[in-house]
């Protein structure tokens, strides 16, 4: 059977592929959603704390035999512990400036962090192998489907959407939307909003440690792999709006299988798609497919 002239099976391949891409944009893409709607803060370090995951894991089975499921939470819990230090010590002062202060930050945290990574391993990509639990296919009649592949999507859609229910459902998530808009009313409740906004940073950035994990089996763990990354990941989140939990769910999801389909029906636009969608939605729609229109 064929799709427009393209085997079932590559079709469908090339769609699982986009939906494994989809994942990772959509957890990397909520964590900058998370700390850019609650904190105000355009995190550019985000892409070097997924790869800053990504070799914690490869360290942990490298050097100590700790295996890919105990460091699929411990090494999300220390990229955390970075991410809080980072915010005590030098974001928590750039809150009342404007947005380039905390962008120039974080993107000279990016260097620093890809610079120590680069110079003890070099840019060639180290291996990580497939849990052995996940390793191998399942044959459905109509196509082969990597575990692992399957399990990154199952594992992503899980963690993002346990996120916004948490946010948009929760008591906890009303404070920490009101801790946002007025602290100190949040305060006068007995809620201690500093915190609160430091464990928000916290879990955002754990959200790119777990996504650096479940990319280490599926790309070469290398210093660049955030920095080849973030800008797309920049993109989905600007298409669905700043600071918007559902929209970038729903984009990255749905722009990596835009992409995967690209690359069966037109390879060459396959890179770009992305940005010739978001500049198609910024002159529809500025606030973006979610975003709030003021």
């Amino acid at each position: 059977m064929e799709i427009f002239g393209i085997p079932l099976s590559a079709f469908l391949g090339q769609l699982l592929l986009g939906l494994v891409n989809g994942s990772f944009y959509a957890m990397l893409s909520l964590g900058l959603a998370v700390i850019f709607g609650l904190l105000n803060v355009i995190n550019f370090a985000h892409g070097a704390l997924y790869m800053m995951g990504a070799f914690l894991a490869w360290m942990g089975l490298q050097y100590f035999g700790i295996s890919y499921w105990v460091m699929l939470i411990v090494a999300p819990l220390l990229v955390a512990i970075f991410g809080i230090v980072i915010e005590k010590t030098m974001l928590r002062w750039l809150y009342q400036l404007d947005h380039l202060y905390g962008l120039l930050l974080t993107f000279g945290i990016t260097l620093m962090l890809e610079g120590v990574f680069r110079s003890f391993y070099g840019v060639s990509g180290q291996p990580y192998s497939v849990p052995s639990q996940l390793s191998g296919a399942t044959d459905l009649g109509f196509m082969i489907l990597p575990n692992y592949r399957a399990w990154v999507v199952v594992a992503s859609l899980s963690v993002c959407l346990m996120t916004w229910f948490v946010i948009e459902k929760t008591r906890l998530g009303a404070y920490l939307r009101a801790g946002t808009e007025n602290p100190k009313m949040v305060e006068a409740f007995g809620v201690n909003v500093p915190l609160m906004v430091t464990l928000t940073y916290g879990f955002g950035v754990a959200l790119a440690g777990f996504a650096g994990v479940l990319a280490a089996p599926v790309l070469q763990v290398s210093p660049l792999m955030g920095s080849n990354l973030i800008i797309t990941v920049f993109a989905v989140v600007v298409i669905g709006g700043m600071g918007s939990i559902l929209g970038s769910i729903v984009t990255g999801l749905g722009l990596g299988v835009i992409e995967g389909l690209t690359k069966v029906f037109y390879p060459e636009l396959s890179a770009t798609v992305v940005f010739i969608i978001m500049a198609i939605v910024l002159l529809i729609r500025p606030a973006g497919l979610f975003g709030r229109e003021k």
